[in-house]
């Protein structure tokens, strides 16, 4: 007499057909003992009729056979194709609950399921540039003319130093310390902090000094960066800028002052940089705050790797 967790030979199509049927015993089984309503019963199906026509498009077999590898492997399937944590989390659910009536059944000696772990909530990942999406941005304005000297100026110095639009549009002469490379940000509550240049920002911001601030500047005020009636430059004016240069360097994704950040601090962590650095120069006062941006670099690394390799 055949054990009652052992299964006979099944050709693919029997395996298939078999699988399906239990399938259809848990989704009763559920209805009945549980009381869920049809529409979640639905979706369960729709989650484990999905998982087994992967499985058997991926040559795996039939869905009450899947080992844990093949079942994680569809659930990052799932991942790549967009789907959300809570889709996710649904289809894991569904699974779980599918093989521990097969495993309570003796249909299967053991839970495949049983160290899955469910997709985490993570925070939205920040938009952000590609390096030679910035280039082209920065290229987008023509530094021959004093407003395309201002934009490039202040481009560069956002891109250079990661400063919020409120600190950039708000940064006064007396806070430049360029003979030393860096410059005195007042973030959140008025803290400060030291900020470093780099060379090729402080090049255009002492070109807009020499060459284009003192043209336009009215009154006794020393804001950095002024408009051409003379005014100091507003968030608002600055963000219409990035949208305009955003354009002319045919970026088609909506852009902003703080995607520069975001492609501030992502570059900085692409390229080995320090997390607790990167957090000082951003102003975080938690560095959980700042690891967002190690998630994107993450990402980043898993979307060019299942692009690229093989048996991704």
């Amino acid at each position: 007499m055949r054990p009652r967790d052992a299964r006979p030979a099944e050709t693919g199509s029997t395996a298939a057909g078999s699988s399906r049927r239990e399938v259809e015993l848990w989704l009763d089984a559920l209805a009945v003992e549980r009381g869920l309503s049809p529409r979640t019963v639905a979706a369960y199906r729709g989650d484990l009729v999905r998982a087994g026509e992967w499985l058997e498009r991926e040559g795996h077999g039939a869905l009450a056979s899947a080992s844990a590898g093949q079942l994680a492997a569809h659930l990052r399937n799932l991942h790549r194709r967009g789907l959300s944590g809570r889709s996710i989390a649904r289809a894991l659910a569904a699974l779980r609950g599918f093989f521990a009536f097969e495993a309570e059944e003796k249909r299967r000696a053991d839970d495949p399921t049983v160290h899955l772990e469910a997709p985490k909530r993570t925070r939205k990942l920040p938009s952000l540039l590609s390096e030679p999406e910035v280039e082209r941005l920065l290229n987008a304005a023509d530094p021959s003319t004093p407003r395309g000297l201002r934009d490039r100026a202040m481009l560069e110095l956002l891109y250079a130093t990661g400063l919020r639009v409120s600190e950039l549009v708000g940064l006064r002469i007396s806070q430049l310390q360029l003979d030393g490379g860096f410059l005195v940000a007042f973030g959140k509550g008025s803290k400060e902090r030291i900020v470093p240049v780099g060379e090729r920002a402080e090049g255009y911001v002492r070109r807009w000094l020499a060459e284009g601030r003192a043209a336009w500047a009215r009154g006794r005020h020393d804001a950095l960066f002024v408009t051409a009636r003379g005014g100091a430059m507003t968030a608002q004016r600055f963000w219409q800028i990035v949208k305009e240069r955003g354009r002319a360097a045919a970026i088609e994704r909506r852009i902003s002052p703080h995607v520069l950040r975001h492609s501030f601090a992502t570059h900085l962590l692409d390229h080995g940089a320090d997390l607790r650095a990167v957090q000082a120069m951003l102003g975080h006062a938690s560095i959980s705050t700042t690891e967002i941006y190690t998630h994107v670099t993450r990402e980043r690394l898993r979307q060019l790797y299942d692009r690229a390799h093989p048996r991704a």
